[in-house]
């Protein structure tokens, strides 16, 4: 089964250097469109487990204030919690929306190859997403944030919660996008263009289950471990003003820590599941991810490797039998090596070279792992103060809850790195090269939107940090109950849904 030949009858268009070799052009202009693409889904996915996770969090806070309306003091503090993180999470909402409408039109503008060959399979989970999910949470959003006093307290409990399943529906979606890429199923090659057989095959794809249960969880580590950091940060502040340490953020931190331990351990597992389904699918991403260069029985788990210029190994640190055990669950299981992996590649597809960056796929997966590491030691020491009522007044641990704020995020951004470039050089694993993938347009066109688009995300994310941060403070609050209005006597008036 081969992919489409590189060439394309539609030539190549826009300003070219004058002269150049159409070569270099093209590969210019894959390594651009490659940065490009990197560059704008690496801001947006700094957004979107935030989104996922606060919103779940914000539904558990107002199901907790709705549950204790009859006692005063607790349902204010629940009520309080809510409209606190609320900001955060409808700061962090907008950017990430802005940031991911770019995503779409990336595949018609430098990989419309790409978009003709998988359109098909591709498209239709990605249509789904927008229709179903997306209109899902952005339609009880909207009642969310302005129906309060003008809908029942019990509908605007719902749409919080509608919200919520309609961010986790969205990660599913284009996970399965997503998915395929790596792992192909349902469809068949027509005129030299995958065509969708079984929508279900793609939606019960084995890599998507993994992966999506994955994000999910890594989703609510990333939303608590804000929580806890900024609740560490008011908690330290109250504790040198030598104020009593305020309810709203000492029950905010103890519920980051409950729902944080649990879901690292959970990502975690699943994460190990998907190395294991990776094992299968993608060898050559486990071998590379651990810099094992030949086949093994009882291999190692590398700890540091460090290779010379053509990448063969001249320093290593590694743990006997650990990765047999991580990728087989069997002490002396066999794990391939990268020189035996790209022997099949080429005999199975071509000559080529069938290698990944090795040294960016080795650093992005111990990267990731040790974040999560961290978060999870950081996670049961937290448990273990609560445990013994000294959550607030351990200065060092309310410091470091509040630099480990960046922790989830670098661990999501490798993560994501390290799944991508891992599968290099498939845009689609075994169908479909990066290389062939690229629209043939010229190198000027990608240089311009490479520039403004990296220049507008970058303001975008100062915008975001800089509101965030001043939320997070409690500088931009207001009353309380700003947000509810009264009635006047006699006002029986509907209000319309303004979009």
């Amino acid at each position: 089964m081969k992919p489409p030949p590189d060439g394309d009858a539609d030539g190549t268009f826009g300003p070219n250097a004058q002269g150049a070799p159409e070569g270099f052009i093209m590969a210019m202009t894959l390594d651009l469109s490659r940065w490009q693409f990197g560059i704008t889904t690496v801001f947006h996915f700094m957004f979107v487990p935030l989104t996922i996770g606060l919103a779940l969090l914000l539904a558990i806070m107002q199901t907790a204030a709705h549950r204790t309306r009859k006692d005063a003091e607790r349902h204010d503090k629940w009520d309080h919690m809510t409209r606190f993180w609320r900001r955060l999470f409808l700061i962090n909402f907008a950017v990430g929306v802005v940031t991911g409408i770019v995503q779409e039109f990336q595949f018609g503008m430098n990989w419309s190859v790409y978009s003709r060959y998988v359109g098909s399979v591709f498209g239709a989970p990605l249509a789904v997403e927008a229709l179903l999910a997306f209109f899902l949470e952005s339609t009880f959003l909207g009642i969310w944030i302005f129906g309060k006093g003008r809908v029942s307290a019990r509908v605007h409990l719902a749409s919080i919660w509608l919200v919520s399943i309609g961010t986790m529906l969205s990660a599913l979606f284009i996970l399965a996008a997503n998915a395929w890429m790596q792992h192909p199923v349902g469809y068949k090659v027509v005129g030299n263009r995958a065509v969708m057989t079984n929508f279900w095959a793609v939606m019960t794809n084995s890599t998507l289950i993994g992966s999506f249960l994955h994000v999910l969880f890594s989703a609510l580590v990333t939303s608590t471990m804000l929580i806890l950091g900024v609740s560490a940060w008011h908690l330290l502040k109250d504790r040198r003003a030598g104020h009593t340490p305020q309810q709203v953020f000492a029950t905010s931190a103890k519920l980051a820590l409950v729902v944080g331990a649990v879901a690292i351990v959970a990502t975690m597992f699943f994460g190990d599941n998907q190395a294991r389904i990776m094992e299968r699918q993608q060898p050559m991403k486990m071998a590379a991810a651990e810099a094992i260069y030949n086949t093994q029985n009882g291999a190692s788990f590398s700890l540091l490797t460090i290779g010379d210029l053509s990448g063969n190994p001249i320093f290593q640190i590694r743990l006997p039998h650990m990765l047999s055990v991580l990728a087989d669950n069997n002490w002396d299981g066999p794990v391939q090596g990268i020189n035996q992996i790209q022997a099949k590649e080429v005999a199975k597809y071509g000559p080529g070279n069938y290698k990944p960056i090795l040294w960016v796929t080795y650093w992005t997966f111990r990267i990731m792992v040790g974040c999560g590491i961290l978060m999870l030691l950081l996670l049961a020491e937290g448990l273990w103060l609560m445990r013994r009522r000294r959550l607030e007044q351990s200065a060092w641990f309310l410091r470091f809850s509040v630099f480990a704020i960046a922790l989830p995020f670098i661990a999501n951004t490798t993560g994501w790195i390290f799944t991508e470039m891992g599968r290099q050089p498939w845009v689609v694993y075994g169908l479909l090269k990066t290389s062939q993938a690229v629209s043939h347009i010229g190198t000027g066109y990608v240089v311009t939107s490479l520039v403004g688009f990296t220049a507008i995300y970058s303001l975008l994310a100062a915008i975001d940090f800089g509101l965030m941060a001043r939320f997070a403070r409690g500088e931009g609050e207001t009353d309380d109950h700003d947000d509810e209005p009264e009635p006047e006597p006699g006002d029986n008036r509907v209000p319309a849904l303004v979009y």
